[in-house]
């Protein structure tokens, strides 16, 4: 306010000189008085608010984040995103809506029954292949077994329409007893990895069986689901013998239901399909926002990415959600992938997303973590620069990205334009023996970093600038068990979040991401934080990030004396 007055002053004090000047010259321009007058009423209108209370500074460790809901989606089904099916009591023309695909040996029988459809084979063995939609190397396929009697198996296949080339998952049954899940990558005709899963003693065989192949880019996962429960069952990779995330390769791929019977057996199916999903597991949580940093409240919600979780690094994936923030309604809203002009869409991810206005175009930054997928060449894991003309917050999007330049393995950017000193500001979790939050700083948003502050001295994860009050600070969880408060942009100390049942206990790792989020009034807490845990899902290879459930936190200021 002060820094207003001063400047109105200073306008009417022009004014008033060049007024002068002008009444000692030959010629006096009435704009000229003009803008006298409306420099003195400005100054009156800005100098009578001078007395008005102004929102009083908030010291951000004195915020109390108490805990008030938590949740975890686990394939969740309300939460799918519909890319194909096959609904056997919704098909009108079987053999036109879903016809026989690829190659078929002797003859089985499809029908359509009960809203059931039924393969079955009279006194000869016989297999089939039918169409059910197009590939997408991101998104999860199920089939949901209802019956299966006598001997063979039944399944998934993803197979390139110009080659002898697939990957499929199947059940394996004897004598209608459930073996095996079996996956098999085949190769131009030549099979190159075969693997059997034995079946879990806990997986009930009575009632519908949902066998589930979460794509991952470069690998996969294999669950049943018996009774509502989801058990992982393998996890194979392929990307040494099939680079699946190439755009030609996915063009050329289709989605199929696979069955391979002896004599006189039969499969009965309630369902086939594939779609987008929230996977086992949430994490790096963070606020969708405009170029100042400023959480996006559109359409009475706020957007928020966050990792999709598979297994491993290079297996999450980028996915959107939204929440309308006055209750805890989260939303899978979809999948982000990255074109860096090399043929491949990039499952990268712990990226800020932000909408520059004035560009009129979705730009952030993301970590380069598909670097480590790729079996080809030797790559780097770097911070990227993306951006997309088209919303990316819906469906399946893809944005363009090249690396911003900075050397070192950084992750988790987030960025703010600074407009009082005409900067992007950048803060990394940067790699210096271990992670160590630091502040770096360019005239342009995609390029040309230099180091301004640190890196701090301890462990830091989830980096975040956000606005407490009239102030900027910076934010980043520990190894330590502590979510640290430093000043912006020089990460001088200021103290630790205060929580109440933090996202962690004695048992489990701390190193979560703050995700603060400041709301307009009329909101049941001026700030509220949406977290994560770092719970990994059971039965996963170590080591793997599978975390973990998400955790919405209120808090309310007390001022600062």
């Amino acid at each position: 306010m002060r820094q207003l007055i001063t400047l109105m002053k200073q306008l009417h004090h022009r004014s008033l000189e060049q007024e002068k000047r002008q009444m000692t010259s030959d010629r006096y321009d009435f704009p000229c008085r003009s803008l006298v007058v409306l420099a003195a009423l400005l100054l009156q209108c800005v100098c009578s608010l001078e007395g008005i209370a102004q929102p009083p500074e908030i010291a951000p460790q004195s915020l109390d984040f108490r805990r008030q809901a938590t949740r975890r989606m686990i394939f969740d089904r309300s939460q799918h995103i519909p890319l194909a099916s096959l609904q056997p009591s919704q098909i009108v023309g079987l053999d036109l809506m879903h016809p026989e695909v690829g190659d078929q040996t002797s003859e089985s029988q499809h029908s359509i029954d009960g809203g059931k459809l039924r393969i079955s084979t009279s006194d000869v063995s016989a297999s089939s292949q039918r169409w059910v939609g197009g590939f997408n190397p991101f998104a999860t396929y199920e089939l949901v077994l209802n019956q299966f009697e006598g001997t063979g198996r039944i399944g998934l296949r993803f197979h390139d329409t110009k080659h002898t080339t697939f990957l499929s998952a199947s059940i394996v049954a004897k004598d209608s007893s459930y073996q095996t899940i079996e996956w098999v990558v085949t190769n131009e005709g030549k099979v190159v990895n075969r693997q059997e899963f034995a079946w879990p003693a806990e997986v009930p065989t009575e009632g519908p069986l949902r066998l589930r192949v979460q794509m991952l880019a470069v690998g996969a996962n294999l669950y049943l689901e018996s009774r509502g429960r989801s058990h992982l069952i393998g996890y194979p990779d392929f990307n040494e013998y099939l680079e699946l995330r190439s755009k030609d390769r996915i063009a050329r791929y289709e989605f199929r239901l696979f069955s391979d019977l002896e004599s006189n057996s039969f499969a009965q199916i309630d369902e086939v399909l594939s779609a987008l999903t929230p996977g086992c597991g949430q994490a790096d949580i963070r606020a969708i926002t405009n170029q100042s940093g400023e959480p996006l409240l559109d359409q009475g919600r706020v957007w928020l990415t966050m990792t999709v979780r598979g297994r491993a690094l290079p297996h999450p994936l980028q996915g959107v959600f939204s929440m309308n923030p006055s209750v805890f309604d989260l939303r899978f809203e979809g999948i982000i992938v990255f074109d860096m002009g090399d043929g491949l869409w990039r499952n990268e991810l712990a990226s800020h997303l932000f909408y520059d206005e004035t560009a009129k175009q979705w730009r952030g930054w993301t970590t380069g973590f598909s670097a480590l997928g790729t079996k080809s060449k030797q790559e780097e894991k770097a911070i990227l620069a993306v951006w997309s003309d088209r919303d990316p917050r819906r469906g399946f999007s893809i944005m363009r990205a090249r690396p911003v330049g900075l050397t070192g393995q950084h992750e988790d950017p987030h960025g703010v334009f600074d407009s009082q000193t005409g900067k992007w500001r950048l803060l990394l979790s940067e790699k210096a023996g271990k992670y160590r939050a630091g502040m770096w700083e360019s005239d342009t948003w995609d390029r040309d970093y230099q180091r301004l502050a640190g890196p701090v001295e301890m462990d830091s994860t989830g980096t975040l600038i956000q606005r407490i009050g009239t102030s900027r600070y910076v934010f980043f969880g520990s190894a330590d068990r502590k979510v640290y408060i430093r000043t912006y942009p020089d990460l001088k100390p200021v103290g630790e979040l205060q929580m109440h049942l933090p996202p962690w206990n004695e048992n489990t790792g701390t190193r979560i991401w703050p995700n603060i989020i400041p709301l307009p009034d009329g909101y049941p807490a001026p700030y509220i934080a949406l977290m994560m845990d770092r719970q990994n899902y059971p039965g996963m290879p170590s080591r793997n990030w599978t975390y973990g459930a998400m955790y919405l936190f209120h808090a309310n200021p007390s001022p600062s004396p």
